[in-house]
């Protein structure tokens, strides 16, 4: 299966790197962006011990991006997890060409960063909550 969109191998590596970083606090993400003329996806951003506010509040308003989130989820039975998720973001806002873009790479993307969930989120900064992530993976 091949996607029209690369995967930049420093990426690959950045994520490998990600999935495999030990954490006891805080949910840490890296943001990624399509580079629109080259087809290729890399990092725009990288986060460690951050808020879901303080990211949202990083996100363009009117772009998608992917966001890989090690999410600090605290279960109903008091268990602490960190979760990988692919959060996939496309405020309704944005131009339908980058969302069509954004939406043909998702299934590629979601397999070569071996998530564990994906979550779409299209309401903006108001709809990226810890309630709606909690109610998504299953621990609200």
């Amino acid at each position: 299966m091949s996607s029209t969109v690369d995967v930049d191998p420093a990426l690959l590596k950045q994520l490998e790197e990600f999935r495999m970083a030990k954490r006891s606090s805080g949910s840490a993400a890296i943001i990624i962006k399509i580079d629109k003329r080259k087809l290729l996806m890399s990092v725009e951003e990288s986060y460690d011990d951050t808020t879901l506010e303080e990211l949202g509040d990083e996100l363009p308003e009117n772009s998608p991006r992917f966001i890989v989130l090690s999410y600090k989820l605290e279960h109903k039975d008091g268990r602490v997890s960190f979760p990988l998720v692919l959060v996939n973001w496309q405020p309704t806002t944005s131009p339908v060409d980058l969302s069509t873009l954004y939406a043909s790479a998702l299934s590629n993307f979601a397999v070569q960063a071996d998530v564990g969930k994906v979550v779409d989120v299209r309401d903006g900064v108001e709809g990226f909550t810890k309630e709606f992530l909690d109610e998504r993976l299953g621990a609200a």
